[in-house]
C-alpha cells in the first residue's frame, strides 16, 4: 500500500516543481527574455488559469479511463509541456507551452488523490491523502529550491529541463506500481459542477481558493521580497511544508479537520504581515520561512479530507473541483500580486497578502460547518 502511495507522490512532486520552480526563476527569465518580474511571474498565473479551467472538462472527456492509464498521459503531457517551454524563443509562446504543462497536471494531481482515498481504509485517508499530497510539499522543499539554484549556475531553461526528468520518473514509477483502478464518473461536463449547488462544497472550494490566493501572492513574488539568498529561503519554506502536511495528515485523523483548518490560516496570516521582518537577516528568515511553510501546509490534507466528506459518491469530481479552485487562488494571486508589486513595491505585495489572509480567516470562521457523511468518523 505505502509504495504505491509514494508513487502517486512521486507525479505529484513532478507536478509541484514543475508549477512553483518559476517563482525561483523570475528573475532569470526576465532578464533573459528582457521582461518585467511581474509579467514573468504571469508564467505560474497562466498556469494556474489553464488549470483551472481544463481540470472539470478534462476530467469528463476521459472519465471512461482507467486512473492508471490517465495518470500516464497526465505526467507524459507535463513532460511535453516543459519541454516546450525549455525550447521556445519567445515569452507569447512560452506562455502557450504552460497551457500544455497545466493540461498534463489537470489530469495528475486530482486523479493521484482520488486513487489515494479508493486504496485506502476510511479511518487511514489523512494520512494517505497527506502521503500523495506531500508529493507537492516536497517539490516545495526540494524541487523548488534546487531548480533555483540550477537556475542561477546553468540557466533557467535547465531547471525546466529538469522538471521533463522528474515527470518521465513519475510516469516510470506509476507505471510500475500503481494498480488499474476505475472510478464512476460523468463523461458529462456539466455534472462536474453538480457539487457546487451544494452550499458546503462550495465553501470548502472558496476557501481553498482564498489559502492559496493569500498565500502565493507573496509566494510568487519572493524574490522580489527578499534581499537574503532565494534558494534557503524557498528550501526551508519547503522543508516546513513537508513537515506540515505529513503532520497535518496524522492530526486530521485523530483530531478532525476544524482545528487544523483555523490554525494553519490563522498562523500562516500571522507570518505573512511579518515578511519585513523575515527580510532582517537570514536565519530569521529561515525560521520564519519553515514555520509558513509548516502551518500553510497544515491545510492540505483537511481541506482534502473536507471535499471527500463532503462528496463521498463523487470522489474523483470533488477533489478535481478543489484543485481547480487552489489553481484559481493562484490566478488571483499571479494578477493581483504583479498589480501590486508595479504600483506599490514589495510592500504593496506583503499587505495584499496579509489582507487576503485575514479575509480567508473570517469566511472560514462564517462559513465553516461539519461535515454531513463522512466527517462523522472524527471530531468536526
Amino acid at each position: 500500500m505505502t509504495h504505491k502511495l509514494y508513487a502517486l507522490a512521486l507525479g505529484n512532486f513532478s507536478v509541484g516543481t514543475g508549477m512553483f520552480v518559476t517563482a525561483g526563476l523570475v528573475l532569470p527569465i526576465a532578464h533573459d527574455l528582457a521582461i518585467s518580474p511581474s509579467a514573468a511571474g504571469q508564467l505560474m498565473t497562466v498556469f494556474a488559469l489553464a488549470y483551472a479551467i481544463l481540470s472539470p472538462i478534462l476530467a469528463a472527456l476521459t472519465a471512461r479511463l482507467s486512473k492508471k492509464r490517465l495518470l500516464l498521459i497526465g505526467l507524459g503531457v507535463l513532460a511535453a509541456g516543459n519541454a516546450l517551454t525549455a525550447l521556445v524563443p519567445t515569452f507569447a509562446l512560452m506562455l502557450g507551452t504552460r497551457v500544455i504543462a497545466a493540461a498534463g497536471a489537470a489530469m495528475v494531481t486530482p486523479v493521484a488523490s482520488a486513487v489515494a482515498t479508493a486504496l485506502s481504509e476510511p479511518e487511514r485517508r489523512g494520512r494517505a491523502l497527506s502521503v500523495v499530497m506531500g508529493g507537492l510539499t516536497v517539490a516545495s522543499a526540494v524541487g523548488v529550491p534546487l531548480g533555483t539554484w540550477m537556475g542561477g549556475a546553468a540557466g533557467w531553461r535547465a531547471a525546466v529541463w529538469m522538471v521533463v526528468v522528474l515527470a518521465a520518473i513519475g510516469f516510470a514509477a506509476v507505471a510500475l506500481v500503481v494498480p488499474e483502478v476505475h472510478l464512476p464518473a460523468s463523461t458529462r461536463i456539466r455534472d462536474r459542477f453538480t457539487p457546487l449547488a451544494d452550499r458546503a462544497v462550495l465553501a470548502v472550494l472558496l476557501t481553498q481558493l482564498l489559502i492559496f490566493a493569500a498565500a502565493f501572492t507573496a509566494y510568487t513574488y519572493i524574490g522580489s521580497l527578499f534581499d537574503l539568498p532565494l534558494a534557503a529561503v524557498l528550501w526551508a519554506w519547503g522543508i516546513g511544508g513537508v513537515v506540515g502536511n505529513a503532520v497535518g495528515g496524522r492530526l486530521t485523523d485523530a483530531y478532525g479537520p476544524r482545528r487544523m483548518v483555523f490554525i494553519g490560516i490563522a498562523g500562516a496570516t500571522v507570518l505573512l504581515g511579518l515578511i519585513p521582518v523575515a527580510n532582517l537577516n537570514l536565519g530569521v528568515a529561515l525560521v520564519w520561512a519553515f514555520t509558513w511553510g509548516a502551518l500553510g501546509w497544515l491545510v492540505g490534507p483537511s481541506q482534502q479530507f473536507r471535499t471527500v466528506a463532503a462528496v463521498p459518491g463523487n470522489v474523483p469530481v470533488g477533489l478535481g473541483l478543489l484543485a481547480s479552485s487552489q489553481y484559481l487562488g493562484l490566478f488571483v494571486a499571479g494578477i493581483a500580486g504583479g498589480v501590486a508589486l508595479d504600483l506599490y513595491g514589495r510592500a504593496g505585495v506583503t499587505v495584499l497578502a496579509t489582507a487576503l489572509g485575514a479575509v480567508t480567516l473570517l469566511f472560514t470562521l462564517a462559513t465553516y460547518r461539519p461535515v454531513r457523511v463522512a466527517e462523522s468518523a472524527v471530531a468536526a
